[in-house]
């Protein structure tokens, strides 16, 4: 074998060579792309209800928002976020004292792992002083300083906002 004919040869098999670490590359990183884009449409359902009404049905239609909401995302094989802000007197939905609506938030928050009940620290506070005792919650509210800033950090990260 000649040595033009031995470069030649050589030649074509760094070629080959080049193209086939090229098409793997893509191949990866075409598989990287499209698990990242997987792993964000999984998390990009989100949705935060606002609750400022002492109302059972005003509560009831928030749950029921809620519900809905994670029935649909369940029917096409998706999660949903939910997240309810209870602030003001709609504080009265998580306390363990005066909640029209704590049985069907203990359900709620046992069958979804992916629903928070958010209270309003405010509220909470201000509620114990005019009441001259300490207000309680029930065990599924998570205490945020204030319901309102919570709503807005949560539009920020690119949450529906509903407000039943």
């Amino acid at each position: 074998m000649s040595l033009l004919t031995r470069k030649a040869i050589l030649t074509a098999i760094g070629v080959v060579a080049g193209l086939g670490i090229l098409v793997g590359a893509v191949a990866i990183t075409a598989l990287v792309v499209t698990d990242a884009s997987k792993r964000a449409s999984a998390t990009t359902n989100k949705v935060a209800i606002q609750v400022d009404q002492n109302d059972k049905a005003v509560m009831d239609l928030a749950l029921n928002n809620a519900k809905n909401v994670i029935d649909h995302y369940k029917s096409k094989g998706e999660s949903v976020d939910v997240e309810i802000v209870a602030f003001g007197p709609g504080l009265h939905m998580l306390r363990a004292d005066t909640s029209p609506v704590k049985e069907r938030i203990a359900v709620m928050s046992l069958e979804n792992a992916n629903v928070t009940f958010t209270a309003c620290g405010n509220t909470q506070t201000n509620q114990s002083k005019a009441e001259n005792k300490p207000v309680i919650l029930i065990s599924e509210a998570k205490v945020t300083p204030s319901g309102v800033v919570r709503l807005m950090e949560l539009q920020q990260q690119g949450y529906a906002y509903i407000r039943p």
